[in-house]
């Protein structure tokens, strides 16, 4: 057991090493729980409290906590210095949010947020002694940037009670403050704030403001000094333990514990209040304690602002003569409106939410907003209600396929007026021709796909509404497939694509006209017609020409006139029979070569190296596999006329 309490007791101390920037009070205090008639001890349950700035984060800074340490130890020593024992390690029982809210119709909300946690110990037992004992916590560091103290985050702190001794009275039980808030308060405003303390034994208290003292001999860590504890914070001049925050009249504590005073700056203040309990039989002095505490002062100048629509059109479908009304005033946080309507009636807000007003009927009224009435932090505005309600937006849409029109049917009302202006937006991208500004349009899209279309109107009465849907169009993509040439007697299967349903005209030669791949056997030319549909409706056609010829054989003319007549432009062959090609390449009279490729739709457009080439006579060469296998390999010789 030894050990453990010893492993426990350096693990703290060790992981107590850190700069805890973030405690910015707090207060230690006991009491009597019994009294152990076996060896003559008194027993003692001591309490600490902590406060942290509980907005504080570190960052990246070094050595630095925004949390409260768990467990903590205490030190308990004798009037004369010595330590009475090992520390003792209390551990959080449970933690509080403080949060405080300037609440003033005159002044601009502010709010501090603080934590605080409560270190409770087992039951500690301890004989009475002639001059009693001090139970201290000692730790670095305070909170940062503290406006009265030099160098905050690196001034330490020093908490302690007095237990008396046998000389006075031990079985006492120690004097407490059950305040636990954050005092917000604004500078140049008067402050009362009710800190009085709790004595269970009903001892006679009194107060004074006192100095926050400092965290022993060492600022860098946590400290075990012995009283007397005299050693205090260093104050920024002119503050001092007296007068913590300055003010006019600066601020000070009665003998009930109320705290006044008018600040004069803003600020975060460390204020320390003592209480002494004194024995009311007799008039013995039992002990002080001490607490600090954070009280933060802002400047809490606000400009009120009285703020609503100067212009406020109601055309609402759904709300009838119930009209919307705005606030959007600054104000101080409790602030009050008073809204006046040319209709003769008055409404009183307490919130900037929007309310409802309910009006008779049609028309033009005025309405006019006082922020704080009957105060000296006040502002009016006035503003104007157009109340002519009923503008409803819609439309329809006749159509779903990309290859016919879409028609637009507008189907929008208004009840108390007349639309006078419509626009039309269709929504395809990259475009400035998907406008409309009549009132039933007919539009042609591009391509089948999502289209977000908008509808904006306007009205007589100063009225705009709009409405917007998602357009789905549909397309088919029919492709029959390329035209074709085929010896006679070969068969053919059709492949078609771009829909869901598809035709095929004439049923001349095909197995079934009616599927997607009939099978074609003919041997005179002859045309197709494709027609795609698709489940919504969509229609679409395509055409193939399908050739035959003797084969299987390569067809090539002897001559070409690439003068760009659009008639014997290109020279190229004509593939029967053929499944597979190996070269065609055209060379003139001296070897050189003009042209190669085995695109036959393509062919030799009489150009060699973007200049139109010499008439003449060119030879050829051309291989390639017909559909039985066999190679075949022709040559010959095409002039080239212009």
């Amino acid at each position: 057991m030894g050990k453990f309490v010893f492993l426990v007791i350096l693990n703290c101390m060790l992981f107590c090493i850190a700069n805890a920037y973030h405690i910015i009070g707090g207060e230690i205090f006991y009491r009597n729980v019994g009294f152990n008639a076996l060896n003559g001890n008194f027993r003692y349950v001591v309490t600490l409290k902590l406060y942290r700035d509980g907005d504080f984060v570190c960052g990246s800074r070094q050595g630095c906590l925004d949390y409260f340490e768990n467990p903590v130890p205490i030190n308990i020593f004798n009037a004369a210095g010595s330590r009475v024992g090992p520390p003792r390690i209390l551990s959080i029982q449970y933690t509080r949010p403080l949060r405080d809210t300037l609440k003033n119709p005159c002044l601009a909300p502010q709010t501090i947020y603080l934590e605080v946690a409560f270190y409770i110990s087992d039951t500690i037992e301890l004989p009475p002694i002639a001059g009693g004992y001090y139970i201290s916590y000692q730790r670095c560091c305070r909170g940062e940037a503290l406006t009265n103290i030099y160098n905050s985050e690196r001034e330490g702190s020093t908490f302690y009670t007095v237990i008396p001794g046998t000389g006075s009275r031990p079985g006492n039980n120690s004097a407490y403050f059950g305040i636990d808030e954050a005092p917000v308060i604004c500078a140049g405003l008067p402050f009362r704030y009710n800190y009085s303390a709790t004595d269970p034994d009903g001892d006679s208290l009194t107060y004074e403001l006192c100095s926050a003292l400092a965290g022993g001999n060492t600022r860098n860590n946590e400290s075990v000094s012995p009283p007397p504890y005299t050693t205090t914070v260093s104050y920024i001049a002119p503050y001092h333990g007296g007068a913590p925050m300055g003010g006019n009249p600066a601020m000070a504590i009665d003998n009930n514990g109320l705290i006044t005073g008018i600040p004069d700056r803003p600020g975060k203040f460390v204020v320390s209040v003592c209480v002494t309990e004194y024995d009311r039989a007799t008039k013995q002095r039992l002990g002080t304690h001490h607490k600090d505490l954070l009280i933060t002062v802002y400047n809490c100048v606000t400009r009120i602002t009285a703020s609503t629509p100067s212009l406020l059109n109601n055309c609402s479908d759904t709300l009838g003569f119930s009209v919307p009304i705005t606030n959007n005033s600054v104000a101080g946080f409790t602030s009050t409106f008073q809204w006046t309507f040319s209709d003769g009636t008055d409404t009183v807000t307490n919130s900037r939410d929007v309310f409802f007003h309910q009006f008779a009927d049609t028309g033009v009224y005025r309405v006019k907003l006082v922020v704080n009435p009957g105060l000296p932090c006040t502002d009016s505005t006035t503003g104007r209600i157009n109340n002519y309600p009923g503008l409803r937006a819609g439309f329809t849409v006749d159509g779903l396929c990309r290859e016919n029109p879409v028609y637009f049917n507008d189907t929008s009302s208004y009840r108390y007026g007349r639309i006078i202006s419509r626009k039309w937006d269709f929504g395809v991208p990259n475009t400035k021709l998907d406008t409309s500004l009549v009132q039933n349009p007919v539009y042609r899209f591009p391509k089948g796909e999502v289209y977000t279309v908008r509808l904006m109107l306007q009205t007589n009465r100063g009225c705009e509404a709009e409405v917007t849907k998602n357009l789905r169009l549909y397309e088919v993509n029919p492709f029959a497939g390329n035209d074709t040439i085929l010896a006679r007697g070969e068969t053919l299967k059709l492949q078609a694509s771009g829909g869901d349903t598809y035709a095929w005209w004439p049923p001349t030669g095909l197995s079934d006209a009616n599927i997607r791949d009939p099978l074609l056997r003919w041997n005179n030319e002859i045309d197709f017609v494709l027609r795609v549909s698709n489940q919504q409706g969509c229609v679409g056609y395509d055409s193939i020409n399908v050739k035959y010829y003797t084969g299987p054989e390569f067809y090539i003319p002897n001559a070409f006139t690439p003068n760009g007549d659009g008639t014997n432009d290109y020279f190229r062959f004509i593939p029967v029979g053929i499944k597979e090609y190996h070269f065609f390449r055209i060379f003139n009279r001296w070897g050189e070569l003009m042209h190669s490729s085995l695109d036959f739709r393509k062919g030799w457009d009489g150009y060699y190296k973007g200049r139109p080439a010499a008439i003449d006579t060119y030879l050829w060469i051309l291989e390639g596999v017909d559909m039985n296998g066999r190679k075949l390999f022709k040559k010959g010789t095409v002039t080239l006329l212009r």
